[in-house]
């Protein structure tokens, strides 16, 4: 129910991501006369989705802890609540990103030792993509966290893109030792240390995000967030120009209808991926964006599906527990009093 269309684009996403996986089947949690309307226009999915009535709905605009208090009873809290009684191997919204995040840490809890669960996001480039974290849920980020991002972005990378041995580098206004403020050099240190099973190439810059220097990209979720932003922002707007110089004549209308399928296919590569999932829950939610159209949900669908099927959580912890010991090995020796 959440995001700008709710089931109008939901219900079409489904169908989509059903069409491509025959191995799906869908828990569609909200009102059961507005979803049942939508799904009488795709009956290839009447024998694969169940409704789950919900009376109520969490608000775009509402804040996390008001979601809270008055979430139990929601479409949101109750698709969360299907992953936990395990009717649902993940859960996939468009709704509200913060109350989102609480009403999964509530109901799911950390699987990892950390405070709160990052969002991570498939950002194109000229090789292909790479896996950016945190781009939002964290806002502040010390050196020990950081590092629980690169461990947690390597597994997801491996399990939703099938890269092997994925590379991680921390991004930084520069590559240079010196550069960077303090955490992000002492997180630079604790993950050159050898003590995890990363293959750790150093600084990324901002420039190098599109050409994907590596395949995960470290940062914190003000910085993280910023740079999302700013390449939605940057896409939306070569779009718009590429969309008025191709319409500005019939010459150019003709040329543009030519070359329809390649100017689409250079749209979408543009943009990250909308499906962001929630890192380090004791099970899967995706987030898709507010407005998020059916592609993006099914593309989300697809994301849930591969890390539901996948042993990333397990590979997380594992690594995890070297954390601790590597960041001991930072701690300057204790100095004895004076004699």
């Amino acid at each position: 129910m959440g995001g700008d269309h709710g089931p109008a684009v939901v219900v079409p996403g489904v169908a989509k991501a059903a069409a491509e996986s025959t191995f799906l089947r869908f828990l569609l949690h909200g009102d059961q006369t507005a979803i049942g309307a939508e799904l009488a226009r795709h009956p290839s999915l009447k024998d694969r989705v169940e409704i789950r009535h919900a009376d109520r709905v969490v608000a775009m605009n509402e804040k996390p802890a008001q979601a809270l208090r008055r979430g139990k009873g929601t479409s949101m809290w109750a698709a969360i609540e299907s992953v936990k009684a395990g009717e649902a191997d993940a859960a996939v919204s468009a709704g509200n990103t913060g109350a989102l995040m609480a009403i999964s840490l509530l109901i799911l809890r950390m699987s990892v030792p950390v405070e709160r669960p990052c969002l991570v996001v498939s950002w194109p480039g000229v090789k292909g993509v790479s896996t950016v974290l945190d781009v939002g849920a964290n806002v502040d980020c010390d050196a020990e966290r950081l590092v629980e991002f690169a461990i947690m972005g390597e597994a997801f990378h491996r399990a939703a893109h099938g890269v092997a041995r994925p590379t991680v580098g921390l991004l930084n206004i520069g590559s240079e030792e010196m550069k960077g403020h303090e955490e992000v050099r002492q997180a630079h240190a604790i993950l050159r240390s050898d003590k995890f099973d990363l293959d750790y190439r150093g600084f990324v810059e901002g420039d190098e995000l599109s050409q994907n220097k590596t395949d995960v990209v470290v940062t914190d979720g003000f910085t993280g967030n910023i740079a999302l932003k700013t390449a939605e922002g940057t896409a939306r707007y070569v779009g718009g120009e590429l969309r008025a110089a191709l319409t500005s004549s019939i010459v150019t209308k003709l040329g543009a209808l030519m070359a329809r399928s390649g100017l689409m296919a250079f749209s979408e590569k543009l943009t990250p991926d909308a499906a962001a999932p929630l890192l380090g829950l004791n099970g899967v939610v995706v987030k898709s964006h507010g407005g998020a159209s059916d592609r993006d949900m099914a593309s989300a669908i697809r994301m849930a599906a591969k890390l539901a099927r996948s042993d990333f959580a397990a590979e997380i912890e594992r690594n995890m527990t070297r954390l601790t010991a590597a960041v001991a090995d930072q701690q300057p020796p204790a100095v004895d009093g004076a004699a």
